[in-house]
């Protein structure tokens, strides 16, 4: 009988050991069919997790954020132990103790799934990081077996923490929030430090089903998993029962039921500023780099500065539509059958799904909730609703003229005439002795434009505002906007001039021109529609003259002109076309004060940016725009240290002196020119130059002081006139003037050192005769000449004509003696000569 029994008992061990061996086989064969093949799990060694970029001011606040994935990459050891045990006791209790993954919670799936139920999923961390980075995630065999295979094979590569590390910065939390970092400014608006025990253990519930267990919609089910994972955590020793009852007893509070302020609130708006960044960047570094490199953003950015551009700006935009008396319709519109002005909760909730502007400072969102004979009860948003509801009076509203059906304007009659209800709307507080007194109507303006503020001896841009809202309209008018920059290109014809040649006390002749084209003949004139005789070169830049501009042009040379421009960055490839003497090219406002800005340094090359620096995601810089060479800056004690020295390294693109004498001249438009009357009496003894285009359609100003260049554009976006009265000086210099008045609070007048190697004379400013030094007056004008440019023979300066065709009766520059000039026909060509010889040289051209 103990035979029989060893008998049977060798017969089962035997085939027991060779189905143990065949099942070994097996695996064996399973495991190398499946482990062919699979993606290199070395590589997580040296993985970076796409990571978010984030954009700062220079005071390091936080401007912006760009990114695909919501993520926030944070080392291991920065992770607090609090939120590493929460999602281990939610996730893989055994982490620190398997190899990779766990045999009873696999099988314990696979006997369910034999059962008939969902083949769910026991996989531990390491299989769900190898299943977030390498494989699909599909439920299926194969791939579980994939991922087991990897995860042993990871184990064996990297250490526990550097896993978990992976995990905690890889799962996706829901909200397109991917971290533990990013998520807890998601859901709660804090950091991981600050995060409560409940609000922790919410997060470590959410890999699971992010979807499933929305803070608000499936609040019940994400309590549930909540405390579950507190449960855990005690079960597990991490936190004491005390703890853990009490944070089960916590309400879920988060930025989604409104109980916090969202982390992007506390960022600004996205503006024109921020977006231009993004377009940079993505140019230079690419979008991949952008959105998913972590990159720290400094910009140039001065947040005083930006928020007076957009005002100044706005404030001008705004009161040229008013000007125009045009109602613009509702922003948009809400189904009036959707209405109750007794509903408050239903009209807020309904005009908070519109999609309006809601950058624009002071202005609010409303909806027409009723009509009445002299006023429209509206519904604000964010505004709290008085007892009586708020009230728009139509008498604020009847500056508007509408539009009928032929499109001819007329004045409204009442307020059913202008609103209906649903209409979407703007209103502002108006308050008087710092009491409210009414609402008052606004609308987007049809005009558009553009502002750029910029340091002038580093070319970081301070300020930079494209448009009225860049909510309304996300293009930017200061960097994208091709337009005629009209006189305000002048400047640099005369640059060209003073280098090759002339002087600010030359003489121009101011008279008819004809030009030959092959459209036909051009005749050009000025803005006044008359003429001035010769007058010294400084008068036709400070009074815009076109025709001075135009034949100094001629004389000095088209290509000159151009090869001017280009070394500006004002053109790229100008053609050379008489007609941009005028200004005729298209460029950008941004372009145009980057050339500005060269005049108001001395002539140095300046290169605009918006970005001070650049980090990737370890902190190293990979970008720096200010290349200039700091002596003495690094010594170990500030005491011990020389004064520092920033040595300047940028190209001389013009002779100093020309620069100065340029911006003499635009002292001169500013105190006596076309911005005279809004930016001259600041008396901030400023520089710069009004541009107005053919039929008004672009107007510009372009002005500086030694440190600040900035510049005002206006214009339709399709480009329509603008009237008879819109001009650079009465629209845009005003915008200059209310934001240079911010940039130099408690500055007094900008000082403009005189360069060396030249000197001053002193000559009349109408006829440009040589005067005394000690002559003094209104019309005396101080030249600062460079040695050897200028040599006055018989008390004028050089006279230039040009070679032009002139009438027959030229008026001449007041002050001006007619017999200080004759006309003589030369070839068939009537010539402005000086009478005495001993007047100088005539610089003769040709026709165009």
């Amino acid at each position: 009988m103990i035979r029989f029994f060893l008998n049977i008992f060798g017969f089962l061990f035997s085939w027991l050991a060779i189905g143990s061996l065949m099942g070994i086989g097996a695996l064996i064969v399973i495991f190398y069919y499946y482990g062919r093949d699979l993606p290199d799990h070395e590589q997580l060694a040296r993985y970076e997790p796409p990571t978010l970029s984030r954009i700062y001011s220079g005071e390091g606040l936080l401007m912006d954020e760009f990114a695909r994935e919501r993520r926030i990459f944070t080392p291991i050891d920065e992770i607090p132990d609090l939120v590493k045990q929460a999602f281990i006791s939610a996730e893989d209790k055994n982490f620190y103790d398997h190899l990779g993954f766990d045999p009873r919670g696999i099988a314990s799936a696979v006997v369910e799934a034999s059962r008939g139920g969902r083949l769910r999923g026991a996989s531990t961390i390491t299989q769900q990081v190898m299943k977030n980075f390498l494989l699909s995630g599909d439920r299926s065999g194969e791939r579980k077996i994939k991922e087991i295979i990897l995860a042993t094979r990871l184990e064996a590569t990297l250490e526990k923490d550097q896993i978990l590390e992976l995990y905690l910065n890889e799962i996706f939390l829901g909200q397109n929030s991917y971290g533990v970092t990013a998520a807890a400014q998601e859901y709660f608006a804090k950091s991981l430090e600050e995060l409560t025990l409940s609000e922790v253990a919410y997060l470590a519930a959410l890999p699971k089903a992010p979807s499933s267990l929305h803070p608000v919609r499936e609040k019940e089910d994400a309590i549930a998993r909540r405390n579950y994972v507190i449960s855990e955590m005690r079960q597990n020793g991490y936190v004491t029962a005390e703890q853990a009852e009490q944070a089960r007893n916590d309400d879920l509070l988060t930025v989604q039921s409104g109980a916090f302020p969202s982390a992007r609130s506390k960022m600004p708006p996205r503006d024109y500023f921020t977006d231009e960044i993004r377009r940079q960047l993505s140019a230079d570094f690419g979008d991949d780099m952008l959105f998913t490199g972590g990159l720290s953003v400094r910009a140039t950015v001065d947040p005083t500065l930006q928020d007076a551009a957009a005002r100044a700006l706005r404030e001008g935009l705004e009161k040229y539509d008013r000007g125009t008396r045009i109602y613009r319709g509702p922003f948009t519109t809400i189904d009036a059958e959707q209405l109750d002005a007794e509903d408050e909760i239903g009209w807020r909730r309904a005009l908070s799904a519109k999609r309006v502007p809601r950058d624009i400072d002071g202005w609010h969102a409303a909806v027409v909730l009723e009509i009445g004979e002299s006023s429209v009860r509206i519904g604000i948003e964010d505004v709290v609703e008085d007892e009586d509801g708020h009230y728009l009076p139509f008498s604020d509203v009847n500056w508007a003229r509408l539009r009928d059906d032929n499109g001819r304007l007329r004045e409204a009659s009442s307020p059913d005439d202008m609103f209906d209800i649903g209409d979407v709307i703007f209103v502002r507080e108006i308050t008087e002795d710092g009491e409210f007194s009414r609402w008052s109507y606004r609308q987007i303006p049809g005009i558009q434009g553009g502002f750029v503020a910029m340091d002038t001896q580093t070319g970081r841009v301070l300020a930079m505002q494209g448009g009225f809202s860049y909510q309304s309209s996300v293009f930017n008018r200061a960097t994208q906007a091709q337009r005629q920059p009209g006189s305000s290109f002048k400047p640099f014809v005369y640059a060209a001039a003073l280098d090759n040649g002339y002087s600010p006390s030359t003489i121009v002749v101011d008279a008819p021109i004809e030009v030959a084209t092959a459209q036909g003949v051009w005749r050009p004139q000025n803005a006044s529609e008359r003429f001035y005789g010769p007058a010294p070169i400084r008068t036709g830049l400070e009074q815009s003259r076109n025709l001075m501009t135009i034949r100094i042009a001629q004389d000095v040379g088209m290509d000159t002109v151009a090869e001017y421009a280009e070394r500006f960055g004002v053109y790229e490839n100008m053609p050379d076309l008489i007609s941009y003497s005028l200004g005729a090219g298209e460029t950008t406002l941004y372009k145009m004060v980057s050339a500005y800005a060269m005049f108001a340094n001395g002539g140095l090359r300046v290169e605009p940016t918006l970005v001070d620096r650049v980090q990737d995601r370890f902190g190293r810089t990979i970008f720096r725009h200010d290349h200039r060479e700091c002596i003495d800056c690094q010594a170990p004690y500030l005491s011990a240290a020389v004064e520092p020295e920033v040595r300047p390294n940028a190209e001389r693109i013009m002779d100093e002196i020309t620069a100065y004498q340029i911006t003499s001249m635009l002292r001169g438009a500013v105190s006596r020119g076309t911005s005279a009357s809004t930016v001259g009496p600041l008396q901030l003894n400023l520089a710069g130059k009004t541009g107005t285009t053919n039929d008004s359609k672009d107007v510009w100003f372009v002005g500086y002081s030694p440190r600040i260049a900035a510049g005002c554009y206006m214009g339709y976006d399709n480009p329509t006139p603008l009237g008879a009265s819109a001009f650079g000086g009465t629209l845009c210099a005003p915008v200059f003037a209310d934001f240079i008045k911010t940039a130099m609070a408690d500055e007094g007048p900008a000082d403009w050192p005189t360069p060396s190697g030249g000197y001053f004379i002193k000559i009349s400013r109408t006829t440009g005769q040589r005067l005394p030094d000690s002559a003094s007056g209104p019309d005396v004008q101080s030249e600062y000449i460079k040695d050897g440019q200028h040599t006055v023979v018989g008390g004028y300066g050089q006279t230039v004509d040009g070679g032009w065709r002139m009438g027959a009766d030229v008026p001449l520059y007041d002050g001006v003696s007619n017999a200080a000039v004759e006309r003589v026909q030369v070839e068939g060509e009537t010539r402005v000569l000086p009478s005495n010889p001993s007047l100088g040289s005539i610089s003769s051209g040709g026709l165009y």
